[in-house]
């Protein structure tokens, strides 16, 4: 079928539907919901036969949902209405919430039910359960509601609540006022419900020392403790930790209020250093936090007990288990450092294989942009952090004493995408998306990537992926030996398929064989052109993109970054994802063409 994606923004739900749809041989096209007039160009260039709705925020117009068969993917169980869906399951403590596609129709999120799957909650936050449990029962829900309009036989369930299977209802969105923290009465799951409920938007709006910030990312702190509920009792890595009635809980991020946005073509002019977009907790404090107390975590920290941590360290059976878990992927210079420092660490340790685990959403997308464009010079700290990212990958590719495993759960991008296939095994997880591609960004790339990618998946196809800045799903990655091994998308059975892999390597046979084969490749690798002349051309190219220039005549990577972390919305959609914009150009040229007599 001809089926067109109508989606506010091209986000990891969107781009697994676009992957999942194309690779079963449907003919796809994407516009993003920028107005009205956008998607309805869209459906009349490409003229589709199904439209499917991954993500939206916006109303479909009626003439496009009246005269065309639109499918809105909805976070919720059947019943379940309104833009607030996954962050009411959360703060109600459901114990089972769902995922529906439903048919668009005047009245929102109210048209019959084409499909519908539901999961077990967990503890996480919003965007951490969107992006496991909601991604994986959307995409099963929308594939057998494709199933079934393909059939041209079932017939589509009106939604009707006198049903007793239907237990959604309409909700209002939530506001700031019923999120609010009581700190002098919430507890510690309560305060973390409460953010989970709102992370990774819109944050908890809170006070701290008379100022107003959004609150994000929570974890439970179960050795520290204060006397003042609400009050800052110490800090670690960006990450302030707050008294409770029962305890402390950590916050990773924070956003003021009320700060106004610089506009691009101003922002080398003198203003105010406060940020209109995320940022660690002690970064947005700056100086406010001078007396606060540090509170030190091992570099390869093993302990099993609630805290806040990004790097922490498992090991068992001759195998070393290294998670890194930087919020939404992002890798900063002093975490890039840091990880260095534990992956020595790591690799220290009497085992026989090391296992990269990455991080719970993400395993990494590379630099960390929001990080770089809040600094005093931009350009200088870009390059300090692809330096520090440099030097870890590094240090992967040369570790000789033992076998390394990139085990992928969490997506990746860019120079993490790259950064994966440093290792000499590279797992993932049957749901991952990768963007191995820099030029959104307006980058070359670095990570090695010219040494590491076409070594696995050759020249032309190297270039295929760095040039399209599309997607791939874990079948198209191990077609192309991107990948070895595809594993399970479900969490539990991911992990002992990991373990059962990784000790199996650790007892094989032939291993000091292996290790020496290792070595051996690497030395002659090597001989034919050393690593640091792979690094020193890439950063002669990072070097003239960080300078302001433009990479492929395209994009200015000053403007992408100041775009993407304030979140500025795209003029159009991109010509890569809207195959009926070319289909239209390329209607236009053929008109364009002189006429033969």
């Amino acid at each position: 079928m001809r089926i067109l994606l109508i989606s506010s923004s091209y986000n990891g739900l969107c781009q697994r539907a676009h992957v999942e749809l194309e690779a079963l041989g449907h003919d796809l096209s994407i516009t993003l919901a920028l107005s009205p007039d956008d998607i309805r160009k869209g459906v009349t260039f490409f003229q589709p036969d199904l439209i499917i709705c991954p993500f939206l925020k916006e109303k479909i117009p009626e003439d496009v949902w009246s005269k065309h068969l639109c499918l809105i993917i909805h976070p919720g169980i059947q019943g379940d209405r309104g833009p607030s869906s996954l962050d009411w399951a959360i703060m109600n403590g459901e114990a089972e919430w769902g995922v529906t596609v439903l048919q668009a129709v005047e009245e929102m999120d109210a048209g019959d039910i084409w499909a519908t799957e539901t999961f077990q909650m967990r503890q996480a936050s919003k965007a951490g359960i969107y992006r496991r449990e909601v991604t994986r029962a959307a995409v099963k829900a929308m594939l057998l509601a494709v199933r079934r309009i393909e059939s041209g036989s079932y017939r589509p369930e009106p939604l009707d609540y006198s049903k007793p299977d239907i237990r959604g209802q309409l909700r209002p969105p939530v506001k700031q006022q019923e999120r609010r923290i009581d700190w002098e009465h919430d507890t510690v799951a309560t305060i973390i419900k409460k953010i989970n409920a709102a992370d990774s938007a819109p944050g908890v709006l809170d006070v701290i020392d008379g100022k107003e910030y959004y609150l994000f990312g929570a974890h439970e702190e179960s050795l520290l403790q204060g006397w003042q509920p609400g009050a800052i009792i110490a800090q670690r890595h960006g990450a302030i930790c707050r008294a409770a009635i029962d305890g402390a809980v950590w916050i990773t991020h924070l956003k003021r209020k009320h700060i106004v946005k610089v506009p691009f073509y101003k922002r080398f002019l003198p203003h105010d250093r406060h940020f209109d977009f995320k940022l660690s907790a002690a970064k947005v404090l700056g100086s406010a936090l001078n007396d606060t107390p540090e509170s030190p975590i091992d570099p390869l920290f093993v302990g099993t007990e609630p805290t806040f941590k990004e790097i922490w360290y498992e090991e068992k059976h001759q195998v070393g288990y290294l998670h890194f878990d930087f919020h939404n992927g992002a890798m900063s210079t002093l975490q890039c450092r840091r990880l260095l420092e534990s992956y020595r660490l790591a690799v220290a340790r009497p085992t026989r294989v090391l296992v990269l685990a990455g991080g719970s959403d993400f395993w990494s997308n590379g630099i960390h942009l929001n990080v770089i464009e809040a600094a005093e010079n931009p350009a200088n700290e870009s390059w300090r952090n692809i330096n520090a990212i440099n030097d870890f990958v590094h240090e992967v590719l040369t570790t000789d004493g033992k076998l390394t495993v990139s085990a992928v759960w969490g997506g990746c991008g860019a120079g993490g995408a790259m950064a994966i296939l440093a290792a000499d095994k590279v797992w993932a997880r049957e749901g991952v998306i990768f963007n191995p591609h820099y030029k959104t960004m307006g980058l070359y790339g670095s990570e090695y990537w010219t040494y590491s990618l076409p070594k696995r998946v050759g020249p032309v196809k190297a270039l295929e992926l760095t040039e399209t800045p599309l997607p791939i799903g874990t079948k198209k990655a191990k077609a192309i030996g991107f990948i070895d091994e595809i594993l399970s998308d479900h969490y539990d059975e991911y992990w002992e398929q990991v373990r059962q892999k990784a000790e199996a390597l650790a007892k094989e046979p032939l291993f000091s064989r292996l290790l020496e084969e290792k070595r051996e490749l690497r030395q002659k690798d090597e001989r034919v052109k050393p690593l640091s002349a792979y690094r020193a051309a890439e950063l002669q190219k990072m070097k003239i993109n960080f300078s302001g220039k433009f990479y492929g005549g395209e994009v200015n990577y000053h403007e992408a970054r100041y775009n993407f972390v304030h979140k500025v919305r795209p003029k159009e959609t991109a010509a890569y994802l809207a195959k009926h914009m070319r289909l239209d150009a390329a209607k236009l040229s053929e008109l364009r063409q002189p006429l033969a007599y």
